[in-house]
């Protein structure tokens, strides 16, 4: 035999045996990913406490939907590196089961990680607390500090407690931007903006060098409401004297000096909480309810809100019947084409309206908006489809949560009733367009531009060409026609006469409790009062009809995936591990990336958009 074919044969041996662990090790890959996914399967069926206290801990902001791609949300929320959001429904909904669960004795409400969340959100969490209260279980509150957000729920509680080194801070509410007139300026950009509207100010960030007359009382009169229906709120909740929150936040110096630089000592001697507690002090009294935990007895028996809320849904199955009231969120800005949630897409909403539409069991819709509008093509897009579901014969009534403004109150305005809270922010009837030109900028470093086209308008849009007359005309018309399409779709939507919306209009912005007196609302309510009013308009008879929300769902490779994840996670293995913590240079670019958010994200075809920069800290 020859040395070559000695060679030959130990090579394709090693090829074989190779080959064959090869086919074991996918054998092994296969076996161990059914056998996770029968594993997520099982772990997936409903396993409670005997008895515990449901800890809820809501985290970051409040939120109508969660933001982001589903998938991309989940395996994030897995990895352990999701937005840090808590949706009010999930909050309300533990609650409820809750207030009905024999085994859950107490909730433990901690509130140290809540950073946000507008008056309307916040109210209807507090509603669902007083109505847990109402089982005779107790509801008690805690944080190591308090926030204003925090704090209002807290007030809710039977007990509420702040950690011996904490801080409660009630900063009120205000409305702060930059302004880069003399920025853009200093660059040598032209900022081009057409706007209709005497109090739009979308644009004056890039016009002036601080707050005009109009926005500043249009701001001033809108924070001003919500700031006191929060010490109104928090005053009747916590019994506290008439005044005692306005007293104790104009002479916070003095009160806080009292207690001899304590913050703590200060907030519990003028009544606004119950006493101060350390952790293990505050497991020790939730231990009085709840017991202990099975495997260290110095904690209390406790489930988390996002483990119950998911097993007990499982529990209860949907709330679908034959006919339902059908729930679509339209939740952040508006932009063109398909966005994820969190993001209002004029083809992603369409498309959930869309099938509402076709869902045969869908007798009515209620359209829960939280939006400060943004492109206007896209807002006449949803539009439309909430027209075409009327015209079938589906009510809808939109209802309004923290924010419905300009973009957000176009899509509205169509819809058959708008229920909205007192203290949702709405109106800003404006629109407004903005064309940055770079030549100055370019010609500092030697650059120009030149060049023949066929008509005046030939290269009128190049962003390193200053824009002439005409086209800065032409272009005012088209902003001019937009608020005239505004005005004329609220009035006829409304019923009411053109020249009532624009006195109302002119980009002015307003409360709910606003709103309802100029006519751009039907009546106050939550979103359990929209779908009341819903299924009254479809004549469904209460009792009869189902809840359907609709929204973009998991494929089932993803959903297997997710599974497999959990798997890993219910043995031992911590997914997060995988994922290496970002370099401080990436987190500065994510950190840009998102105060340049706004302006990159804006995509309407026309560059018009009806969007109301109204945030409040």
């Amino acid at each position: 035999m020859s040395e070559r074919n000695i060679v030959a044969r130990f090579f394709a041996a090693v090829w074989r045996g190779a080959n064959g662990l090869r086919k074991i090790l996918h054998l092994l890959l296969l076996l161990f990913l059914f056998g996770a996914f029968l594993g997520a399967m099982s772990a997936g069926q409903p396993q409670l406490p005997r008895q515990a206290a449901l800890l809820i801990q809501p985290t970051g902001v409040l939120v109508e939907q969660l933001q982001g791609d589903p998938f991309d949300r989940a395996l994030a929320e897995v990895l352990g590196d999701a937005p840090l959001q808590t949706r009010v429904q999930d909050v309300v909904d533990a609650l409820e089961y809750a207030s009905e669960d024999d085994r859950i004795k107490a909730v433990h409400l901690e509130l140290s990680r809540l950073g946000g969340g507008s008056l309307d959100k916040l109210r209807r969490v507090a509603n669902a607390l007083d109505a847990f209260r109402e089982s005779g279980k107790p509801v008690i509150a805690s944080g190591d500090s308090l926030l204003q957000q925090g704090y209002y729920l807290g007030v809710h509680a039977d007990e509420l407690y702040l950690h011996p080194e904490g801080i409660l801070f009630l900063q009120g509410y205000g409305a702060y931007r930059n302004y880069f007139r003399d920025a853009i300026e200093l660059l040598k950009v032209d900022w081009n903006i057409f706007r209709v509207g005497t109090h739009k100010s979308a644009v004056e960030p890039f016009m002036r060098m601080d707050m005009s007359p109009e926005d500043r009382a249009s701001r001033s009169n809108y924070i001003e409401q919500l700031w006191s229906m929060y010490r109104q709120d928090v005053v009747a909740a916590r019994g506290l004297e008439e005044g005692a929150i306005a007293g104790y936040t104009d002479d916070l110096v003095e009160r806080v000096g009292a207690a001899g630089g304590d913050t703590a000592i200060a907030a519990r001697d003028n009544g606004l909480i119950d006493g101060l507690m350390t952790r293990m002090e505050l497991q020790e009294r939730i231990r009085e309810y709840a017991g202990e935990d099975e495997d260290d007895e110095s904690l209390y028996a406790a489930i988390s809100m996002g483990e119950y809320v998911d097993r007990m849904r499982m529990l209860k199955g949907e709330r679908a019947q034959d006919e339902n009231v059908a729930i679509v969120i339209a939740a952040g800005e508006i932009l063109d084409g398909s966005q994820s949630p969190g993001t209002v897409g004029a083809d992603s909403t369409s498309a959930l309206l869309r099938q509402a539409l076709n869902d045969e069991s869908v007798k009515a819709v209620v359209l829960r908006v939280d939006s400060p509008g943004g492109s206007k093509f896209a807002s006449e897009v949803i539009s439309n489809h909430v027209i075409a579901l009327r015209g079938a014969g589906k009510p809808v009534v939109a209802s309004m949560s923290g924010v419905a403004a300009s973009g957000g109150y176009w899509i509205s305005s169509a819809a058959d009733q708008i229920v909205a809270s007192p203290s949702t922010i709405t109106g800003s009837i404006g629109i407004f367009g903005m064309i940055p030109t770079f030549q100055r900028t370019l010609a500092t470093v030697g650059i120009a531009t030149d060049g023949v086209g066929t008509t005046p308008w030939s290269g009128e849009l190049r962003p390193d060409r200053a824009m002439s007359d005409n086209t800065k005309q032409f272009v005012q018309l088209i902003i001019e026609d937009g608020y005239d399409d505004f005005v004329s779709k609220v009035a006829s939507d409304r019923g009411m006469e053109k020249p009532a919306v624009d006195s109302i209009g002119q980009g002015q912005v307003w409360t709910g409790a606003d709103a309802l007196s100029n006519g751009l609302i039907d009546q106050f309510g939550d979103l359990q009062d929209a779908i009341t009013v819903a299924a009254e308009l479809a004549e469904l008879d209460q009792g009869e009809y189902g809840e359907k929300i609709i929204k973009p769902k998991l494929s089932p490779t993803e959903q297997m995936v997710l599974d497999f994840l959990a798997v890993m996670e219910s043995i031992g293995v911590e997914p997060s591990v995988f994922v290496r913590s970002p370099e401080p240079i990436e987190v500065f670019a994510n950190q840009l990336q998102k105060l340049l958010a706004h302006a990159t994200r804006l995509n309407d075809p026309r560059g018009v958009y009806a969007h109301c920069f109204c945030e409040i800290e």
